[in-house]
């Protein structure tokens, strides 16, 4: 979903924090984007009338061929960029059926949380991959 707020364009995103057997999924977006070779979580644009849960469900059925079950929020993120500012919210998921697949992103790695930070990740992703790696480093929070 984008809107105009003061001049700048509003885009409002999903992402997928999919985690299974203790490791997350990460993607690293393809040459022909916008921040080309930078990880993200997969996901993409929230359409008008859907939720964000909805959203993420679409977004990675057509992203990675897959179906996922969407839990609790992880992180919202506002990040001013050239182009806009992106709103990005990212929830935790696991996997229902089929498997991950690249099919707009260049590769995707299974990590560790404590190794999340041995990537480069998209400058709106980088405070849901500190609170992943905080959860995960202190589990009974």
């Amino acid at each position: 979903m984008e809107e105009q707020q003061l001049g700048r364009k509003q885009i409002h995103v999903v992402g997928a924090v999919i985690v299974r057997e203790g490791l997350v999924l990460c993607a690293q977006r393809g040459a022909g984007q916008s921040m080309a070779s930078l990880w993200e979580f997969p996901g993409g644009k929230i359409e008008i009338g859907e939720t964000p849960q909805d959203a993420l469900k679409r977004e990675i059925a057509e992203e990675m061929r897959c179906q996922i079950r969407v839990g609790e929020r992880v992180e919202y993120t506002a990040h001013e960029y050239a182009f806009g500012i992106v709103h990005l919210t990212t929830f935790y998921c696991e996997v229902l059926s089929g498997e991950p697949q690249l099919t707009e992103h260049a590769a995707m790695r299974w990590l560790r949380p404590e190794e999340l930070l041995s990537l480069e990740w998209a400058p709106a992703d980088v405070p849901a991959v500190q609170a992943i790696m905080s959860k995960y480093a202190n589990p009974h929070m």
